[in-house]
């Protein structure tokens, strides 16, 4: 076996019923359930089709009418407002800032990580780092670190129950504290303005006049939990690939120029999210199924990357694949604005392991759920260290 491959090694549960459904069911649902769409045109075309397949699929009855939408669950005109709101987070000047800061964040926690010949993978390392990165834009000092995340989590894990279910008593709690955290903190920000993003945000004159309350909470949100899961589930598939494929360390060891496309293959073969959901906004045939005005819709992102017909050797980890066009970051109006900020923070952190260990496996690869909506909350390692 070549450092660049490996043997198919695909999870039965999970990949496995996805090649089923795009072999012989490639849009589907069982009754009462949203339709699945596994082949990657029948994804892509969903995705980019958002005059046909809305994100605005909340079926809860009990929204707060006064609250702000999410950019993520949106649809023009109010999701291109929100978009070019979120957009000041992730200019080139905004992502060119970070990376020192990334750099020194890393460092500190892979040293600390590795004083000992194991710990936890996400506690340790890959949810601190990304926090560390957005709550330092957002003007949060560093004790607070440890609350963002669990807030994140207890919202993050529930995402489907808030959008088309009843919420936890723990997200809507979480929910309440993170909301009352920045409301003092914008209050405040209002009186003695800082040189950081959020109170340039709050400070900010748009068309329309000064952002909300509502609009600066959600843009808070929205940065902490999808800029947090998005680079620690980054983080989690790379350190799965060493794991499963050791060979790749030394790979990239020994040619750390193969990290960029390592990371395009990282998110192809492990996606970050490996589903996402809109709704039907009129009837639609797709792959010859009939989808009814009003119907969700789960795109299955991971079905998509692992595609067949796309993809040489779908099953295989080809770590120069190329071309590479994975739907890991989506496509369309809701391609994730994130990206370029998570492969920036996925590469450093690779860089960073590579400097400090010789190898990284998990302890108890079966004993956590690699597969489900985004990382596990904690993962222990073995760590070799570098000589």
């Amino acid at each position: 076996m070549s450092a660049t491959e490996s043997d198919p090694a695909p999870p039965a549960d999970v990949y496995g019923e996805y090649r089923e459904l795009r072999a012989s069911r490639p849009v589907s649902r069982s009754p009462g359930d949203p339709w699945r769409v596994a082949r990657y045109e029948d994804v892509r075309h969903v995705l980019k089709s958002h005059a046909v397949f809305s994100s605005d699929v909340s079926q809860r009855t009990n929204r707060d009418p006064n609250a702000s939408p999410s950019m993520l669950f949106s649809d023009p005109p109010i999701h291109s407002r929100l978009r070019g709101l979120v957009n000041r987070a992730f200019t080139p000047r905004q992502i060119a800032m970070q990376e020192g800061p990334v750099e020194k964040r890393c460092e500190d926690l892979m040293a600390r990580l590795t004083q000992k010949s194991s710990g936890d993978l996400v506690k340790d390392f890959a949810a601190p780092l990304p926090v560390g990165v957005i709550a330092a834009m957002l003007g949060v000092e560093d004790g607070d670190f440890e609350a963002f995340k669990r807030w994140s989590d207890a919202i993050f894990t529930n995402i489907g129950e808030i959008l088309i279910g009843t919420p936890s008593e723990a997200a809507i709690a979480a929910a309440g504290q993170m909301d009352g955290y920045f409301l003092e903190r914008i209050d405040r920000l209002r009186r003695e303005p800082q040189s950081h993003l959020l109170s340039g945000l709050v400070h900010v004159e748009t068309e329309e006049g000064r952002l909300s309350d509502a609009e600066l909470l959600m843009f808070c949100r929205l940065l902490l939990i999808a800029g947090n899961e998005t680079t620690t589930s980054l983080i989690v598939g790379c350190t799965r690939v060493f794991h499963e494929m050791p060979e790749t360390f030394g790979s990239l060891k020994r040619s750390p120029e193969g990290i960029p496309a390592f990371i395009e293959e990282t998110l192809r073969f492990h996606s970050p999210f490996k589903v996402t959901i809109r709704r039907a906004l009129e009837d639609v045939e797709l792959a010859g199924e009939s989808i009814a005005k009003g119907e969700l819709v789960l795109p299955l992102i991971a079905s998509a990357n692992r595609d067949e017909q796309v993809f040489a050797r779908a099953d295989e980890f080809v770590m120069d694949r190329s071309p590479n066009p994975h739907l890991a970051f989506g496509l369309g109006i809701h391609t994730c604005l994130g990206a370029t900020l998570a492969r920036m923070e996925g590469r450093i952190a690779v860089m960073s392991m590579l400097r400090h260990l010789d190898g990284i496996a998990f302890s108890d690869p079966g004993g956590v759920e690699l597969d489900g909506f985004g990382a596990p909350a904690s993962i222990r390692v073995d760590l070799k260290r570098a000589a």
